[in-house]
């Protein structure tokens, strides 16, 4: 077991950094409480779904910087980078759990670039028979 971790999650295009480390369950993403960070509760109930897995809540403190993307892809870049450190924290407790919920397993799914003649990346310009 390490005292403290690191890691880095990302989904979408947002990253976010984590530190972990052992305390009271407090959890502060750039600079602010996470429920004053994410106001929608299904993406805070999303960032703690590592903890509800590995039955750790409030045993650890979390400190986050979030950048790029939205809200929801920072939520889920948050939710894979505490996944990660709670692998390396304790590797033979947390990460069978952790993998068999699919948490440590970075989504692939981007934004789909948009095309020229196009509107977005599919949606085509109305169709005129005359």
């Amino acid at each position: 077991m390490v005292e403290k971790t690191y890691a880095t999650g990302r989904r979408k295009n947002a990253t976010a950094r984590v530190w972990l480390s052992p305390g009271k369950g407090e959890m502060t993403v750039n600079g602010k409480p996470m429920q004053e960070y994410f106001p929608r509760e299904t993406l805070q109930i999303s960032a703690k779904q590592p903890f509800d897995v590995t039955d750790t809540k409030g045993q650890f403190d979390i400190y986050a910087t979030c950048s790029g993307g939205g809200i929801a892809g920072q939520a889920g870049a948050l939710r894979h980078g505490i996944s990660r450190a709670l692998a390396t924290f304790d590797i033979e407790k947390f990460r069978s759990k952790l993998k068999a919920a699919g948490f440590l397993t970075r989504d692939p799914r981007m934004v789909e670039r948009k095309k020229y003649g196009l509107h977005k990346a599919r949606k085509r310009p109305q169709f005129s028979k005359r």
